[in-house]
């Protein structure tokens, strides 16, 4: 008996370990979003570059998301299965907000400063690839966490859209490539968001069924 009490405890600790684990990684990946919001949102209005700023409020996005996440950590499934729902219709809206920026830009065919995208679009690969594997191992704890991950993961793609739109500005001269590059981050902010509400709508609806 003694035995198997110890067995159960050290279970726990595990648990307990695990999850100080990953609210500490997510305090990090947390921060390194809000501080590269400031950064690449402000460089997308100086070089005027949709791609860009839709970049950086994806970066507010996760931020939100990462927060989120947290206070939803040590709470029952039901609350997990809502906060990965929530994140999900966070990143449908951005995806249509994206959609409205990518309108007017269309209207003001300005191209825009090539060299600080590739400055600060290069600074948010380096920071979205440290957040993705501080997160890798936790991807598939749960679904709260794999909805993170999945954010994360949209972050890198993204932010080799922007380098490459700003190659292709570079050597066109056209808004163009930024339009198009901002057009596909809109895409797969709505991808995403149906994926993470396919997953955990089938959770949440299981927390409110009635016990047998």
């Amino acid at each position: 008996m003694s035995a198997h009490c110890c067995h159960d405890k050290g279970h726990e600790l595990e648990r307990m370990a695990l999850h100080k684990d990953i609210r500490r990684v997510l305090i990090i990946v947390m921060m390194l979003n809000a501080m590269m919001f400031v950064l690449e949102f402000g460089a997308g209005l100086v070089a005027r570059s949709a791609s860009l700023m839709a970049d950086s409020v994806d970066m507010l996005g996760d931020a939100l998301v990462y927060a989120i996440s947290l206070y939803a950590l040590n709470r029952s499934l039901r609350w997990r299965a809502g906060s990965a729902l929530l994140k999900g219709a966070f990143i449908l809206t951005l995806g249509l907000g994206v959609i409205v920026e990518i309108g007017i830009k269309m209207f003001w065919d300005v191209p825009p400063a090539s060299a600080v995208m590739l400055l600060f679009g290069g600074m948010a690969l380096a920071a979205n690839l440290s957040c993705l594997a501080l997160l890798w191992p936790y991807r598939r704890h749960d679904v709260n966490l794999a909805s993170t991950f999945e954010c994360s993961r949209n972050d890198v793609v993204a932010n080799l859209g922007v380098l490459a739109a700003a190659g292709l500005v570079s050597m066109s001269g056209s808004a163009w490539p930024d339009i198009v590059v901002a057009a596909a981050i809109a895409f797969m902010f709505l991808r995403s968001s149906l994926r993470v509400i396919a997953d955990a709508w089938p959770q949440y609806r299981s927390t409110l069924a009635p016990a047998e």
